[in-house]
């Protein structure tokens, strides 16, 4: 998702106890149990988002909705619908893609940011590859989060928390908010899908045709959760569509143009691993390895290479538009691509002469 946002199907939960607020999150971590309640034997039927709305601290129904609409609430273990009633002894649990902490606190790190604008509600970041958006397992610290805390601090004002984020080895550009109106505002786009988002990727292979829409339902893999699966006919998972256009072939790579109907987790990288495009070097959707050309030795070794100068999915977020929630006019942002990646075209466009 291929970023995720805030109040989609592929949201999370802000890191914290309670579902007092939602966050997006593509990064790659399991989900883990936040709440389990078994219900009373004496429990009259009610509404599944009316009793957990009574149970949880500091949430709404609309919370509760939404989470069990991005399909992080479980009764026995199995996904349901806001309008489930609730039985004796059901077991209800609640999955967040972050493990349980004893603070939500995210704490202020002087680490150095690449704002490509801000005014007094709002900024703009060029995330770097390897750089964590939010706190996470084994990444409490030195993410993006702690950088806007204290980018945030500095200015005297108090970081109300993400809108949305992008992989760890994604690049590219993301919205902040700087509080919780603005917050609040930019949440709505992205739930009404209309924000617009467009991501560079490099694929293996040359798409047919060279412009297209890819559907397919995405669910967490069944083997592997970290790793989500397209199931075309929607027996799982989440409706997602991605546009795509390719902008060069590269005879045996391509550079496509994405922009995303949806935001689920992975999207992009789960919907050309479908195709038998997947993206190149990406090494949990089978992109980081030959797919398409020789096995002869040097051209492996120029592959090798190549991922050596990109060691992660060739995937950036390239630009981002939306009404600005002050002004009410709709703005644009664009970037260029990394060097890593730019690199790597350079090196395919120079091989492909020969």
């Amino acid at each position: 998702m291929e970023e995720r946002n805030i109040a989609e199907d592929t949201e999370e939960f802000e890191q914290t106890n309670d579902l007092s607020d939602f966050e997006d999150n593509d990064s790659d971590d399991e989900l883990y149990e936040h709440h389990r309640i078994i219900v009373d034997p004496k429990q009259e039927l009610e509404r599944i988002d009316k009793f957990l709305m009574n149970r949880l601290a500091r949430t709404t129904r609309n919370r509760v909705q939404n989470a069990i609409k991005a399909g992080y609430v479980l009764v026995n273990d199995s996904h349901i619908k806001s309008n489930y009633k609730v039985r004796p002894l059901d077991v209800v649990t609640v999955h967040l893609p972050d493990p349980v902490r004893d603070t939500g606190e995210i704490l202020p790190e002087d680490i150095p940011l690449d704002i490509v604008y801000e005014d007094e509600d709002l900024l703009i970041v060029n995330k770097p590859t390897g750089l964590v958006v939010h706190p996470a397992t084994e990444n409490w610290t030195g993410t993006l989060a702690n950088a806007l805390a204290f980018h945030f601090q500095k200015q005297g004002l108090v970081f109300p928390g993400l809108v949305h984020r992008i992989d760890k080895n994604t690049t590219g550009l993301l919205v902040v908010a700087k509080h919780e109106y603005a917050k609040n505002f930019l949440s709505k786009q992205f739930f009404a899908h209309s924000i617009e988002r467009t991501y560079n990727a490099l694929v293996w292979g040359e798409p047919m045709p060279e412009s297209g829409v890819i559907r397919g339902h995405i669910a967490r893999g069944l083997k592997d959760r970290r790793i989500m699966s397209v199931y075309p006919d929607g027996e799982r998972g989440k409706h997602a569509v991605t546009h795509y256009k390719v902008l060069r072939t590269l005879r045996y790579i391509s550079l496509v143009q994405c922009n995303l109907e949806t935001g689920r987790t992975h999207q992009i990288r789960a919907h050309f691993k479908h195709l038998g495009h997947p993206l190149f070097g990406d090494p949990m959707y089978g992109g980081k390895r030959i797919v398409k050309g020789s096995v002869y030795s040097k051209y492996r070794a120029f592959v090798e290479n190549c991922f050596t100068i990109l060691p992660r999915q060739a995937l950036h977020a390239k630009s981002l538009g939306f009404i600005h929630p002050r002004t009410e006019q709709f703005i644009h942002f664009d970037s260029t691509l990394p060097d890593d990646f730019l690199q790597v075209i350079e090196k395919w466009e120079r091989y492909v002469r020969v």
